[in-house]
């Protein structure tokens, strides 16, 4: 597997990472524990070295299982986590967020517990809580590198305001937003920032949470437990509107023999060195097909006639729940 490199702390990660999220929640229920303990130790042995999880995601349960997961190869591997949503651990339930400084180091201090380790590699601030100056955040997350049991900063959905901001405090390696051929709105801002400023960008959700890989039909249905049940974008008449935007990338993997999944991340991957997607996986097959993108390379010609195509496309729907905005 290749790597790259995140910040100029020089955090080497693989080219393509694994999200957790999706072995534990928000996909329906979650799926059996020792299966994906064997999923995330083959990832390892197929080359992957970083893994996404997060407190807020189960919650709780997804750190436990990226910890059990990875422990006996912890020190091959990068772990990124994060802190910044209210939860009432009693319910599982979210209430807003919260990035007070105590809180940061709370959830520090339970992380490095549920993850089996000394230190988290990649520590992001989740979400922006605008009622914390997001220099009081990288002042916390500054002394919790100080100390060791933090590596590198991160911050997710962060406007480029706020990247300044927080990078001139502590050093910003990765931002982490929605990314992919059908979510570009980091290109307007955040990515022009983050690569003037040095900070790696770690797209989630780069296979469109499946529909670019041409698998998900627009008369699919989603049970109550899958997001996609109430996203914007998986509505029938907008997945109907959007499926001209999947019909250009298997066309283009047609030519190249590969699979609109590989098509998506390479061109992901191409878009810059210092980005890092992270797709999710609770399936062997899937996490070979996505990593095999790592290796395909699209000719000039072919990103041309994507960029013509996405000026074409309008993507029918808003993002995630269609209030995203950047913090």
């Amino acid at each position: 597997m290749k790597t790259r490199i995140l910040g100029k702390g020089g955090l080497e990660v693989s080219a393509i990472g694994l999200g957790c999220m999706g072995m534990s929640t928000n996909y329906g229920p979650a799926k059996d524990r020792a299966e994906m303990v064997s999923l995330l130790r083959t990832a390892v042995d197929e080359g992957v070295t970083f893994f996404d999880t997060a407190e807020v995601y189960g919650p709780l349960v997804n750190e436990e299982l990226v910890g059990e997961g990875l422990q006996p190869v912890r020190d091959q591997i990068v772990i990124a986590t994060k802190f910044g949503f209210n939860i009432d651990y009693a319910t599982g339930e979210r209430n807003g967020f919260d990035s007070r400084p105590d809180r940061i180091r709370s959830v520090c201090e339970a992380s490095l517990k549920r993850l089996r380790t000394d230190r988290i590699d990649l520590f992001y601030q989740h979400r922006v809580d605008k009622s914390v100056p997001i220099e009081d955040v990288a002042g916390t997350v500054r002394d919790l590198i100080a100390e060791g049991k933090v590596k590198h900063f991160g911050l997710s959905e962060a406007g480029a305001d706020t990247i300044r901001r927080a990078n001139a405090v502590q050093p910003v390696a990765a931002v982490q937003s929605e990314y992919s051929l059908w979510a570009r709105d980091p290109e307007a801002d955040v990515l022009p920032t983050c690569k003037e400023l040095g900070i790696g960008f770690v797209p989630w959700s780069p296979l469109g949470q499946g529909f670019l890989t041409g698998k998900v039909d627009p008369i699919s249905s989603f049970d109550k437990g899958d997001v996609r049940s109430w996203f914007p974008r998986f509505a029938p008449d907008a997945m109907q509107a959007n499926m001209a935007l999947v019909e250009e990338v298997k066309s283009i993997a047609a030519r190249k023999q590969a699979t609109p999944a590989q098509v998506a991340l390479a061109w992901l991957l191409a878009q810059d060195p210092s980005i890092v997607p992270i797709p999710g996986t609770t399936k062997l097959h899937r996490l070979q097909e996505n990593l095999a993108a790592a290796e395909l390379l699209l000719s000039e010609q072919e990103l041309d006639e994507i960029a013509t195509s996405l000026q074409k496309l309008e993507v029918v729907g808003g993002r995630g729940t269609g209030h995203e905005v950047y913090g």
